[in-house]
């Protein structure tokens, strides 16, 4: 199978939407952005034995590699539109390839998006996908805008990922049930776009937590220039999690990386008007609020000094 069979077999989508007049087959796609709207973009490279162990499931690799970049828009408060896929594979795996493209299209139909283009070459294992998605002019959501006194909230659970990576690497044990829990939650992440576009013109400030909590409330504070207090002895957790002793729960959330929930603030008195919206979306949680003091986290509970949020050149 050479490149072309290859891109037209897995790869070449059709009923495309009709914000697409060209898609895959030409040196380029031709889309359409919606009238009143700012187009979005972002992109990630996906490394074998970097971002995700080298015997994870092929289905696995094709729908997180796109959930991570579909993390990215939901924090902006983006509708995905399309996106393009850069592949670079050591051979050409029929078997592996069918489960990989079925992974990436699950999650795709399921959010909307398109695969408009790309590039295949061979070598070492990388997923490079860069998403699209579009915004109301000049409403997308963004890292600055937190004011001391908002409320710090994130969705779902945090540090299952985490849990799930060290039981893969045989760091960790579990039960069978919560060891399955948590392997599902690092393999397939739910990208929270629903609840990102429905955060426009509410919150603040927003990011997703790809890194580790702290290493993420980091980028806020920073951006807004504002300071945190995290009540960690609120923080809820997963049933899974919920088994080990509170430092290495808060191990995981703080330092651990790849929930790809949304963290995001809100003044008290819409959270305590909206309240019930929010939860229908996910099990949003309060994680603390934030303060005047700059660059500054507080925490209720010290945990332990040598958590750290995750770094790609520190790790």
């Amino acid at each position: 199978m050479n490149e072309f069979d290859l891109i037209k077999t897995y790869f070449d989508w059709p009923n495309p939407p009709n914000t697409v007049s060209i898609g895959v087959g030409d040196d380029a796609a031709i889309v359409q952005v919606p009238s009143g709207e700012d187009l979005l973009i972002s992109v990630d490279t996906f490394i074998s034995g970097v971002h995700f162990p080298s015997d994870t499931p092929a289905d696995a690799i094709g729908y997180k590699a796109l959930a991570v970049n579909l993390s990215d828009l939901a924090a902006m408060g983006a509708t995905p539109r399309w996106f393009t896929l850069a592949l670079t594979l050591p051979e050409v795996n029929p078997l592996w390839l069918q489960a990989f493209a079925q992974g990436l299209k699950t999650l795709a139909d399921a959010h909307g998006i398109f695969l408009i283009g790309g590039d295949t070459t061979r070598g070492a294992l990388s997923i490079t996908i860069q998403v699209m998605g579009t915004a109301p002019k000049q409403q997308a959501l963004l890292r600055q805008g937190a004011k001391a006194g908002d409320l710090l909230l994130a969705s779902g659970y945090l540090g299952d990922a985490a849990a799930g990576l060290a039981l893969v690497q045989g760091r960790l044990n579990l039960p069978a049930w919560a060891s399955d829990y948590c392997i599902k939650r690092l393999n397939y992440p739910s990208p929270r776009t629903r609840l990102g576009t429905w955060l426009v013109d509410k919150a603040s400030s927003c990011m997703d937590i790809s890194d580790g909590l702290l290493g993420d409330v980091k980028h806020i504070l920073q951006r807004s220039q504002v300071g945190a207090r995290l009540n960690t002895q609120q923080f809820r957790w997963s049933k899974a999690l919920a088994l080990l002793p509170m430092e290495q729960r808060l191990a995981y959330a703080l330092g651990g990386g790849d929930d790809y929930e949304l963290l995001f603030t809100l003044p008290p008195i819409l959270w305590a008007r909206w309240q019930s919206e929010l939860l229908a979306y996910s099990d949003v949680q309060v994680l603390g609020c934030i303060t005047n003091q700059v660059e500054c986290i507080e925490f209720d509970q010290m945990p332990s000094k040598s958590i750290k949020g995750y770094d790609h050149f520190d790790n």
